[in-house]
């Protein structure tokens, strides 16, 4: 599973979810309680074998999506906490972070921008879980990438500049061992891509984007389903979604082949030309004081949205044709008169709402003593410096995510944008 959001909060309710699964099932297996050594024992292999990702780039999260909660340098320190405490309990099979690029290019960021401020902020954190102790060989394995696949020729090869930077880098620089310098990423399909007018044609889109994908090989693709530009995806159109990968995994003979690119004399020199002008926006980057150093400015954020109002621009132009959208356009919607098809949103009822809100109170009320012990000892952590995720494991046992978040307001202090 992915976490995203809050992302220490919910992987520590995630982490416990797990362990008590595998306490239950493994008392059911022996028909008696556990002891206390035996119940450590599960919980120690639990953390061992669980499977995952956390999204939880606080870089990306100021560049490209006004998501953050904490003030810059706490929420570092915070990603920093879940990989020593992952380093500490060989937590090797779940990501401590998906470093994503998704969301910049999603903000309007081009292709080369998504690369070069994703890779940024990867080598930010590097330096910074160094500054940490931990070694580079104990976390590089544990870092993931997400990238988004558009139908620039530049996403061609996305993933295959992205491997050959972080490779030369964690070999050269940081003397990496040979996973280090693995780089694993994930791929979904371009959600800006996705348009309200014609809507169907946005799986001819998505499955374009996905072919480019699997033909530079990433290690996991999620494409978008056709109504996502309006709605929740239906049962109808998250199966659609699928079989396009289905598909082309199954049924298209060329993508049974492992590289089918390699050798191509255009996507060498693109690979080449992609390459080059990352390289040139980290000496950006670099010249504006590193990632943070930028950050400070509103470079990345600034650049970003110049891209997204460049695009926009084209797009209502014309110069950038979209099929359905700004061209080709359906005759019949010129109509005067024209109703479009009415599409059911998926919306949950007032009750449904209720509902939840009703659990979290009766859950407060249950916790309501032991959550204020947990509470303090969660802020006497943090202010002491300790491994914050740590006490999130135990503090989430009995305390809901507000009133974590308000405890950690109260020592690390809320984001407030540079201006």
């Amino acid at each position: 599973m992915t976490i995203n959001g809050p992302a220490p909060f919910i992987l520590a309710f995630f982490m416990n979810t797990a362990i008590d699964q595998q306490l239950e099932k493994k008392e059911k297996e022996l028909g008696r309680s556990l002891s206390d050594e035996e119940k450590a024992e599960v919980k120690a292999l639990t953390l061992q074998t669980v499977r995952g990702t956390v999204q939880a780039d606080i870089l990306k999260e100021d560049q490209g999506q006004n998501t953050c909660i904490f003030s810059i340098d706490f929420a570092l320190k915070m990603m920093a906490d879940i990989q020593e405490f992952f380093t500490l309990n060989k937590v090797r099979n779940f990501y401590s972070v998906s470093i994503s690029g998704y969301h910049i290019a999603e903000a309007g960021a081009n292709p080369i921008t998504q690369l070069a401020l994703t890779l940024s902020n990867a080598f930010t954190y590097v330096e910074y879980y160094l500054s940490r102790g931990l070694k580079i060989d104990e976390f590089a394995p544990n870092l993931s990438f997400f990238f988004s696949n558009g139908l620039d020729p530049e996403y061609t090869v996305i993933g295959r500049v992205a491997r050959r930077i972080w490779a030369i880098a964690l070999r050269e620089i940081y003397q990496g061992n040979d996973r280090s310098q693995m780089l694993k990423y994930h791929i979904q399909t371009s959600g800006r891509s996705l348009h309200a007018q014609e809507i169907d044609f946005n799986d001819i889109r998505t499955t374009l984007q996905a072919l480019v994908a699997i033909n530079d090989n990433c290690n996991s693709l999620h494409t978008n389903a056709y109504d996502e530009a309006i709605t929740t995806p239906t049962e109808e159109s998250v199966r659609r979604a699928q079989a396009i990968q289905l598909i082309i995994n199954k049924e298209f003979g060329l993508a049974k082949n492992e590289n089918p690119n390699q050798g191509s004399y255009f996507v060498d020199w693109l690979t080449d030309q992609v390459e080059e002008a990352v390289l040139a926006e980290f000496l950006k980057i670099n010249d504006r004081g590193g990632v943070l150093g930028a950050m400070e400015t509103q470079y990345q954020r600034g650049k970003i949205q110049e891209e997204s109002m460049y695009y926009e621009h084209l797009k209502h132009s014309g110069e950038l044709p979209i099929v359905g959208v700004n061209t080709f356009i359906d005759p019949k919607t010129l109509i005067e008169g024209y109703v479009p098809e009415k599409i059911e949103l998926a919306r949950a009822t007032p009750e449904e709402k209720k509902q939840q809100l009703d659990n979290l109170m009766d859950f407060q009320r249950r916790h309501s003593e032991e959550s204020a012990q947990a509470l303090a000892q969660l802020k006497e952590v943090a202010l002491r410096g300790e491994n914050i995720f740590a006490a999130l494991l135990e503090a989430s046992r009995c305390c809901s995510l507000y009133q974590m978040s308000q405890a950690i307001y109260e020592v690390g202090g809320q984001y407030r944008r540079n201006m």
